[in-house]
């Protein structure tokens, strides 16, 4: 199981550059958790690529269908206090934090590709290319 980020869950269903790394993930390890806030962060994703032309909205639909399908009963709600403790030990924004007190909170890691995450967090968060299930 891992805590999967709105990014790689969007490489994983957008092709792009990250996707066979996506992928890749998910076929190690196919069990992916997030914090509930996922959700409206991913719709901000597709907003983006229906706002510049790139899909319609019958496509961002479909995505964002299978997206709620892959999470689906695997969305928590994280504590303020974790998240907040986490946000006054890093640079990282409350939005990423929810994402590694839920990876501290479950005993897992988390997998991205923020920079900041991963510099914030080296023993919680592993790079989407270094990942590998223990």
């Amino acid at each position: 199981m891992i805590v999967a980020d709105t990014n790689l869950i969007a490489y994983f269903l957008i092709p792009g550059e990250h996707t066979a790394d996506a992928r890749r993930i998910f076929l190690k390890d196919p069990d992916w958790v997030a914090p509930l806030l996922w959700k409206s962060e991913f719709r901000n994703v597709v907003a983006a690529y229906l706002r510049q032309g790139y899909f319609n909205l019958k496509d961002v639909l479909t995505i964002t269908s299978e997206a709620e399908r892959l999470l689906h009963g695997n969305e928590y709600a994280v504590p303020s206090d974790s998240v907040l403790r986490m946000v006054a030990e890093s640079r990282c924004s409350a939005y990423d934090c929810e994402f590694a007190a839920l990876a501290q909170e479950l005993g897992i890691k988390l997998v991205t590709s923020d920079k900041v995450i991963l510099s914030a967090f080296p023993g919680l968060a592993v790079h989407i290319r270094k990942f590998s299930p223990d």
